[in-house]
């Protein structure tokens, strides 16, 4: 089989260490697989600098590594926009059994990148990412908000306050008033009901059965804290929402001059790129991988 790219390399990554295969084609022609180099680097920035220096110093142009937890990140971050990354689903590229280490893999990684058997993953720009980013913790925060309101109203649960029974929402302004009122000591029901706003009001009678409990300090001293907890996780949420719209408006502003039309002149025109070889056909692919020789191969 044809080789698809001559100077690659495949990565094992780990969360303290890194193990490089570097496949680059023999000049001489005696190793028709090509030469392989293996090296183990630390996963701290420096010693992620050193090995992007190693792989460029031998031309190495293309690298794969599987897409393992949080750990490939900094190395993409890295080498991103100085080789091509693929970024490949670990189920894809399941070595031979019982040959499971490091070496291994980062040898068999380079080996199917050298015949172009991988297929990346996407992965989208910074910008994007950035984004991605702010919106997973938008959504984190807002779930931990829905929770810790659960805990309040179990909390008046426990303490024979029956506000969720009348009010669809216990945080609103005048649950919120009512819970305030609660908190600072207050213990008459009608007096704490009178807090009721506009459509509440009319639930004024309802509202003083269902303020009408057994409420201890212990229960007023766990609202307070459960209170104070969703108004920091409010103020996080709208800061969030602030720079999510911010990184939309920086995303929508950079889509719009990339589609902008624009008049090269001859200079500019790139020549055009040379087409990759087509992939082999399924059948092939799979009788190579389960030839003698392919796995004798990764085993080395």
């Amino acid at each position: 089989m044809d080789a698809v790219f001559t100077h690659c390399a495949g990565l094992d990554v780990h969360k303290k260490s890194v193990t490089v295969c570097r496949l680059v084609s023999d000049s001489t022609g005696q190793n028709p697989e090509g030469v392989a180099e293996l090296r183990t680097f630390g996963t701290m920035t420096i010693e992620l600098l050193a090995l992007a220096d190693w792989l460029l110093e031998a031309g190495v142009t293309h690298i794969a590594m599987e897409s393992t937890g949080e750990y490939w990140k900094p190395v993409y971050n890295l080498l991103e926009g100085v080789v091509t990354i693929f970024l490949v689903n670990a189920s894809h590229v399941k070595n031979v059994p019982g040959r499971k280490t490091d070496p291994a893999d980062a040898r068999w990684l380079a080996k199917l990148m050298r015949y172009g058997l991988l297929q990346a993953s996407f992965i989208p720009p910074v910008a994007q990412r950035d984004l991605r980013d702010l919106t997973r913790y938008r959504t984190k925060l807002v779930q931990e908000r829905a929770r810790e309101v659960n805990r309040v109203q179990g909390v008046l649960e426990r303490a024979n306050i029956k506000l969720a029974s009348v009010a669809s929402d216990v945080l609103g302004v005048s649950g919120r008033a009512m819970l305030e009122a609660l908190i600072a000591g207050q213990t008459d029901p009608a007096a704490m009901a009178a807090l009721a706003k506009r459509r509440m009001r009319s639930k004024i009678p309802a509202l003083e059965q269902a303020l009408t409990g057994r409420v201890r300090d212990h229960h007023r001293h766990l609202l307070t804290l459960q209170l104070r907890h969703i108004d920091f996780l409010e103020t996080q949420i709208e800061a969030l929402n602030s720079a999510i719209a911010s990184c939309m408006t920086t995303l929508s502003q950079e889509a719009v001059a990339d589609t902008t039309p624009s008049s090269p002149t001859p200079a500019d025109v790139p020549p055009p790129a040379e087409p990759l070889p087509p992939l082999p056909s399924p059948v092939l692919l799979r009788s190579w991988i389960r030839s003698p020789a392919s796995i004798n191969g990764a085993r080395k």
